[in-house]
């Protein structure tokens, strides 16, 4: 059960492992593009690619979905990124419950958008939890946890594809060991709680009055979506990656060529590469020789 490309290697996990995989739960098809088509998830594209049977409700509350996941008679289900709410008794349905992957140490980062809050905060580390799911959310007992450093370069891009590899790597074992009795769930400890709140849009706008580092955090969790941004004059530069150096300025001062700029803090984000609307990523250098900013311009 799982809809977005964070999801596609764990069913692939699944599929290679030789355990049967009964049905594959995802969202809707959404319309997009010219004529609005249908597009499907990518975990719908990669299961109708294996050949697995596809189901994808808009809801598990009717109770004649309730009773078609019922007959699947599961030993478990396994559950990532699907995006809608389990009711009890999905979650009672299968032999050994339902098996959430969660990209983050619980009980630190529950909720919707654990991996960007993760960098945001400037954390050090995170990683995949597997855990039994109860109806709380991301409450339930983990079976198996496996930890990662996040680097100063990381942004939730990188970051997204590294844990993704991480919880396909993790799921089989803690599956297996979880249904054979070797891997007890242990209950989550009730200090370090947080959460994870999904990503509001009017986050992205950039305040240089911060310091540099928080100001890198900030755009590396919202890189590469939906993205930090700064105005110079009316262009809007949505910057995805940056490095914090020396240099001092009044905040949002462009202080050397092509782009670094100064911080709140005594210090400054030098950009690798951002966006300007309607474009592509490019590298500083390359908007500079489309902007040519003169040194001393002002970012708000």
């Amino acid at each position: 059960m799982g809809t977005p490309d964070f999801s596609v290697d764990i069913l692939q996990a699944l599929v290679d492992s030789g355990h049967q995989v009964v049905a594959v739960y995802c969202q809707p098809p959404s319309r997009s593009g010219r004529g609005k088509k249908e597009r499907p998830s990518p975990v719908q594209a990669r299961a109708e690619a294996l050949g697995l049977p596809v189901h994808y409700p808009k809801s598990l509350k009717p109770e004649e979905e309730q009773q078609r996941f019922a007959a699947l008679d599961l030993d478990a289900a396994v559950v990532v990124a699907y995006g809608l709410l389990l009711p009890k008794a999905i979650l009672d349905a299968p032999k050994y419950g339902c098996l959430n992957i969660h990209a983050s140490l619980l009980p630190r980062w529950r909720g919707a958008a654990p991996i960007h809050r993760a960098i945001m905060a400037g954390d050090k580390e995170t990683g995949v939890d597997i855990m039994v799911m109860e109806e709380g959310l991301d409450t339930g007992p983990v079976v198996l946890e496996r930890k990662l450093a996040i680097t100063k370069n990381d942004t939730t891009g990188s970051l997204h594809d590294k844990l993704k590899t991480l919880g396909a790597e993790t799921i089989i074992p803690a599956l297996e060991g979880y249904v054979a009795g070797t891997m007890i769930p242990r209950p989550q400890p009730e200090d370090g709680i947080c959460y994870a709140h999904k990503i509001d849009k009017q986050e992205a706008a950039l305040d240089w009055r911060r310091p540099a580092e928080d100001l890198r955090n900030h755009i590396h969790g919202l890189s590469p979506f939906p993205g930090a941004y700064s105005l110079t004059g009316e262009v809007r530069l949505k910057i995805l990656e940056a490095e914090v150096v020396p240099g001092k300025g009044q905040p949002g001062e462009l202080i050397a060529l092509p782009l670094t700029i100064a911080c709140g803090n005594g210090m400054a984000l030098k950009i690798h590469r951002a966006q300007r609307a309607g474009k592509g990523p490019m590298t500083a250098e390359e908007l500079q020789r489309g902007l040519q900013l003169p040194l001393g311009t002002l970012m708000s």
